[in-house]
C-alpha cells in the first residue's frame, strides 16, 4: 500500500498521540526562528511548545568534548514543514523526528539547528525529536546579541568537573532547546562519570548505576522549569540531606573539601523555607530543594531550579548573618522558576521579588532597617536608571539581571504602602498561585494587583517599571534628591 505524505503524517502523528488527537491537516509552514523578544531578538523559536527534555552526557575528565544526546517531546502549535532550535554544538550527527531520520542544518554563527522532518508535523499534535550531538565545553561563543557584554563562564569547569550557568541566554550551549523563559519544560539529565566523582542536577535522583569504574546518574524534575535555570554539576560533591516544611525532602551538594564548613549555612535552609512560605501563603512549589556549593563561580549565584548554586566559599563562611543571597535565590524558586517571565522585559518579576523579600527577611531578622534597605535601593535607581534603563525596558543583556532589581523591589514596597500588608500578601499569593507553572507578564501582575486590591494601581506600577526617571517612594519625599554624582 502506498501512502501520500499527508496520510503518512496523520498515521505517524496519531501513533504518537492516539487516534482521538488527529485533526484536519493544514498547509505546512516553517516555524519562526525567533520568539520576537526585544532584548534577545534572535533567541527562541516558534511553531511548537516543548513539554520535556531528556539530556544525556558522557563525561571524561581532561576532555572538553562529551558524547551527548537529547530527546525532546513537544506539541506543534501549527502544521510544521520545519522547525528550529537554539543550539551551539561541536557537531550534530543525527536527528530523528517521530522515529524517522530528518534533514537538519546546524549554524553555530546564528546559533540555530533547523530540522526538516520527513513528513509535516500536524497542528496540536505532539512530536518527538532525538538529537545526537557532541557537546564541547570549550565551545563558548559570546551572545550574538551583546557579545561585548557577556562576561560569564557558562560551561564552568572546577576541580575535576563542571557546572552550568545558562543565564541569560546561554543555556542552548548545553543542549539544543527552545531557549526562552516562557517555554518551560520538564528536564532530565543522565550523566555518566568516573565513579570517584558525583553528579547533581535539577529535581530528584531517579537512579544511580555503576559498571566498572563508571557511574551513571539520572536526575529529573517533576515540574516544568525555564531553560535558563537548568543545572548539572559534576565533581567531588558531598550530599547533605534534610527535611523542610511539610516533610519536604532537602538535598544539598557541596564541594567535599568544604562540606563540613558549609554545614551551618546549609542548615539554615529549613527555616528560610518556613519564613518564605509564611510571607507568601504558599507552599514551596517544587518537589525538593537544596543548595549547590561549587568552585569556579565568581561574582554571582544562580537560582538553578530546585538547587540554587553558590560559590562554595560563600556557603563555607562562618558568619551565618550574611544570608541575604540565600533568601534571594530561594525566592526565585517561586518568582522566576515556578512563575517564569513572559519575556525578558518582564524580568523584574523575578529579580524584583527576589530582592524585595531578601530585604524584608534581613529586616525581620534585625540585620538591617527596612527603610535603610529601601533608601539604598532608591539611591541606586536614581544613579543608574538612565544607563541601565527602567526595569521593564532593560538597556542590554546584563541589565536584564542587574538593572531590574532595585526598581522592581521599590515598586513592590510602594504597592505594600498603598494597600497595606494584609492586602499586599493577598496580591502576591494570588499572583503566584494563578501563574504557577506558567509564564507571567507585567500586565498580568497589574491585573492581579488591581483585582485583589480593588484599586487602580496601574499608573503607580507602570511609573516604576517603565518610567524614564525614578519615582519618589511613597512616604519618603525627603529622599527626592539628585544622585551624588549629579549634585
Amino acid at each position: 500500500m502506498h501512502l501520500g505524505k499527508l496520510a503518512t503524517a496523520v498515521l505517524l502523528s496519531t501513533a504518537v498521540a492516539g487516534p482521538a488527537a488527529a485533526t484536519t491537516p493544514a498547509i505546512p509552514t516553517p516555524g519562526a526562528q525567533t520568539a520576537g523578544d526585544r532584548v534577545f531578538p534572535g533567541l527562541g523559536n516558534g511553531g511548537y511548545d516543548v513539554q520535556s527534555y531528556n539530556v544525556a552526557y558522557d563525561y571524561q575528565p581532561g576532555k572538553t568534548q562529551m558524547a551527548s544526546s537529547v530527546d525532546i517531546v513537544a506539541q506543534a502549535k501549527q502544521t510544521l514543514s520545519s522547525f528550529s532550535l537554539d543550539a551551539v554544538a561541536k557537531q550534530v550527527s543525527e536527528v530523528t523526528v517521530n522515529g524517522l531520520p530528518a534533514t537538519f542544518q546546524l549554524d553555530n554563527a546564528k546559533e540555530k539547528l533547523v530540522v526538516t522532518p520527513k513528513v509535516p508535523l500536524l497542528h496540536n499534535l505532539p512530536f518527538r525529536v532525538h538529537i545526537v550531538f557532541a557537546a564541547d565545553r570549550a565551545l563558548e561563543p559570546h551572545s550574538p546579541n551583546f557579545p561585548e557584554l557577556d562576561h560569564f563562564d557558562h560551561w564552568t569547569d572546577w576541580a575535576g568537573g563542571f557546572e552550568l550557568m545558562g543565564q541569560p541566554d546561554r543555556s542552548h550551549l548545553f543542549f539544543p532547546m527552545n531557549d526562552v523563559p516562557s517555554d518551560k519544560a520538564r528536564v532530565s539529565f543522565k550523566v555518566t562519570v568516573p565513579s570517584n566523582l558525583q553528579a547533581a542536577a535539577n529535581g530528584t535522583l531517579q537512579s544511580k548505576q555503576t559498571k566498572g569504574n563508571r557511574t551513571t546518574y539520572v536526575f529529573s524534575t517533576r515540574d516544568p522549569i525555564p531553560t535558563h535555570v537548568a543545572q548539572l554539576a559534576v565533581g567531588h560533591l558531598t550530599e547533605i540531606k534534610g527535611k523542610g516544611p511539610h516533610g519536604l525532602p532537602l538535598r544539598s551538594y557541596v564541594d567535599s573539601s568544604k562540606a563540613k564548613a558549609a554545614g551551618p549555612r546549609v542548615g539554615l535552609v529549613p527555616d528560610q523555607l518556613r519564613w518564605v512560605e509564611h510571607q507568601l501563603g504558599s507552599k514551596y512549589p517544587f518537589e525538593t530543594y537544596g543548595v549547590l556549593g561549587v568552585g569556579g563561580v565568581t561574582g554571582y549565584a544562580l537560582e538553578s531550579a530546585t538547587l540554587s548554586m553558590f560559590n562554595v566559599d560563600y556557603l563555607a563562611q562562618p558568619n551565618t548573618q550574611d544570608v541575604a543571597t540565600m533568601v534571594h535565590e530561594l525566592i526565585h524558586q517561586y518568582f522566576g522558576n515556578a512563575v517564569s517571565v513572559r519575556t525578558w522585559d518582564d524580568m523584574w518579576i523575578s529579580e524584583g521579588h527576589a530582592s524585595y523579600y531578601s530585604g524584608v527577611y534581613q529586616a525581620d531578622k534585625g540585620l538591617v532597617k527596612l527603610d535603610d534597605f529601601m533608601h539604598n535601593a532608591y539611591n541606586f535607581e536614581v544613579e543608574n536608571r538612565a544607563t541601565y534603563g527602567p526595569p521593564g525596558r532593560p538597556a542590554d543583556t546584563l541589565e536584564v539581571l542587574g538593572g531590574t532589581n532595585a526598581g522592581g523591589l521599590l515598586m513592590l514596597n510602594d504597592v505594600n504602602h498603598v494597600v497595606g500588608a494584609k492586602k499586599f500578601r493577598e496580591i502576591e499569593h494570588t499572583f503566584f498561585e494563578r501563574y504557577r507553572n506558567k509564564a507571567a507578564s507585567t500586565q498580568d501582575y497589574i491585573d492581579v494587583a488591581n483585582e485583589v486590591s480593588g484599586k487602580d494601581l496601574t499608573a503607580l506600577i507602570k511609573s516604576w517599571i517603565y518610567g524614564k526617571t525614578t519615582p519618589v517612594p511613597l512616604g519618603h519625599p525627603d529622599w527626592a534628591q539628585p544622585a551624588p554624582h549629579q549634585r
